[in-house]
């Protein structure tokens, strides 16, 4: 079984819990004082794609091999000669052919196209808590960067001052918040997409949106995600807001009306109570009437006004994947997410995450396989993004590749939330009038931040980049997190670009499935990409018997 190293010594970064294969620890602290690659990479930028110490030291890889199966145990290929993807603005020149120009920018979309600087997108940022704490960041963050954040489910069901009047929401404050934050700083790329659950539909969230906000928006419905086979949770210590969440429709375990959990909690024996979403299609026995349900709200949805329609799917097994690309295609839906296991939470049984569902290399693999049976029917597949544990360039080169020519953007969750927490741990520091309105949680810079810097002009690479696109005067209302993040994706584009380079790739559209090679026979037999061995094994003889 895979294992993520805890120290990268090259990067000089290290892990303060258990690493999964993203990079990430399991667990994921807002308060966390570094340093992870993620998180330096907020504060550092592109800089951080280099080994440490450079002129005093030499640096060798630390990836031997691979055993099993994962994003890991994929390797990307590089070429001798060649440049595909130039356009007009290149010449044949090599002195133009380098790494910066390569076109990183992508777009998806069935009839009205989205185009984003860059081909990520965030998970589901919806009812938990962290989401909203710390939403300015990222929505300012995203917006600046020019790619798309989701807004999760349940935003309007948990909002104490949202008015629900005969099953409708006619004011939700939080919703509005989180979407007038991105619509501040949004310039033409990226997107906003609302998602929505079954309790979502119940609360007319969609005729709000659309009453309220036009078409600008992208709707998205929901399926599930990689690491749960429930529905949403949230968990709260308030047994009078629990005693709300029930009152509001959800399911809350334990009852915190029930007279023996009452007692129990006012004892502390119980602490908090977890308020879960009701699961989908359960009044549905078989994949033909999903699919007549499915295409049933769709057109409700169209008939509201909305021009822009995404689904989110879980990690289900084969025939759940297969209907979410069919029936996406048949909709014409604009972008379809698939959500393998290992991707993360804010709330979700433990267990649950460690053992259920398909993993997302395998997942994402067969995806491919039935876009590719649908195309070959003379079916247009949807426009795919994938997730589930991804957080470097590595990984969005790779996802890419998998998925290629189907996939547009990869659905990374909680490593863009990660430059949120840190900046905001910054800001509330160096602006501690600010501290509890970004949610700061340090009382001084640790010594992980102040080895880079003491002013945000010196921690943050992406200051003076961020501060040329605002303008000085608007700068003072730009989260610190919106900046760490910021960096992070500038490093992310940069990897990129540098990947796609060696590959000679120089548009998104070149990538190719032949661009990936299987470090071991297990992951070739799973993905059908062949090992890297036997890739190229016809162009070699070619060579070799002219």
């Amino acid at each position: 079984m895979y294992e993520a190293p805890k120290q990268n010594d090259a990067l000089g970064t290290t892990n303060r819990g258990n690493p999964c294969e993203s990079g990430l620890c399991t667990l994921c602290s807002s308060e966390c004082k570094g340093k992870c690659e993620t998180w330096l990479s907020s504060l550092l930028g592109r800089k951080l794609l280099y080994p440490r110490d450079f002129g005093q030291t030499t640096a060798g890889s630390a990836n031997g091999g691979a055993e099993g199966v994962g994003y890991y145990s994929l390797r990307i290929q590089g070429y001798a000669y060649g440049a595909k993807g130039l356009t007009e603005r290149l010449s044949t020149s090599a002195d133009d052919r380098i790494f910066p120009n390569v076109d990183i920018s992508t777009t998806f979309g069935r009839d009205v196209k989205t185009t984003c600087r860059l081909p990520i997108m965030t998970g589901a940022l919806g009812s938990t808590f962290i989401a909203a704490k710390y939403w300015d960041a990222f929505a300012v963050g995203a917006a600046l960067c020019g790619f798309p954040i989701v807004i999760g489910e349940n935003v309007v069901g948990v909002d104490k001052a949202a008015v629900i009047d005969n099953g409708r929401v006619t004011s939700s404050p939080e919703l509005d918040r989180r979407i007038d934050i991105f619509k501040r700083y949004y310039d033409g790329y990226g997107a906003i997409i609302i998602q929505m659950n079954v309790e979502d539909t119940h609360n007319g969230v969609a005729e709000y949106l659309i009453d309220k906000y036009g078409d600008d928006l992208i709707i998205e419905l929901k399926w599930g995600q990689g690491a749960k086979c429930i529905g949403g949770e949230i968990q709260v210590s308030d047994i009078d807001y629990a005693c709300f969440l029930k009152a509001r429709g959800y399911l809350v375990d334990p009852d915190p009306t029930d007279p023996a959990v009452r007692t129990a909690f006012q004892r502390g024996a119980i602490t908090s109570f977890a308020r879960h979403s009701r699961l989908g299609a359960t009044d549905l026995s078989s994949a033909a009437q999903v699919r007549e349900s499915f295409m049933d709200e769709v057109a409700r949805l169209r008939a509201l006004g909305f021009r822009r329609i995404s689904l989110k799917t879980g990690s289900y097994g084969m025939e759940a994947l297969a209907m979410a690309i069919r029936f996406a295609a048949d909709a014409r839906l604009d972008l379809l997410t698939i959500d393998g296991s290992g991707g993360g939470t804010g709330m979700s049984p433990w267990n649950m995450m460690d053992h259920w569902g398909v993993p997302s290399l395998p997942l994402h693999a067969k995806a491919r396989d039935y876009c590719e049976i649908l195309r070959a029917r003379g079916i247009t597949p949807p426009d795919i993004s994938l997730a589930g544990g991804l957080a470097r360039e590595d990984h969005v080169f790779k996802a890419l590749a998998l998925g290629a020519p189907f996939t547009r953007l990869v659905c990374m969750g909680r490593a863009p939330m990660i430059p949120g927490f840190l900046g905001s741990n910054i800001e509330g520091v160096l602006r501690p009038e600010r501290r509890a309105a970004v949610n700061g949680n340090w009382d001084t810079l640790p010594a992980t931040v102040k080895s880079i810097g003491e002013t945000p002009e010196s921690i943050f690479a992406g200051w003076e980049a961020v501060r040329s696109k605002v303008g000085e005067a608007e700068m003072a209302r730009v989260p610190f997190g919106a900046v760490a993040m910021y960096g992070y994706a500038d490093k992310l584009a940069c990897g990129l670009q540098q990947f796609m380079a060696g590959a000679r790739k120089f548009s998104l559209d070149e990538i190719s499935r032949e661009d990936l090679m299987s470090a071991n026979h297990e992951t070739a037999q799973v993905t059908g990409i062949p090992h890297m061995i036997e890739a190229q094994e016809e162009q070699a003889m070619a060579v070799l018997n002219a």
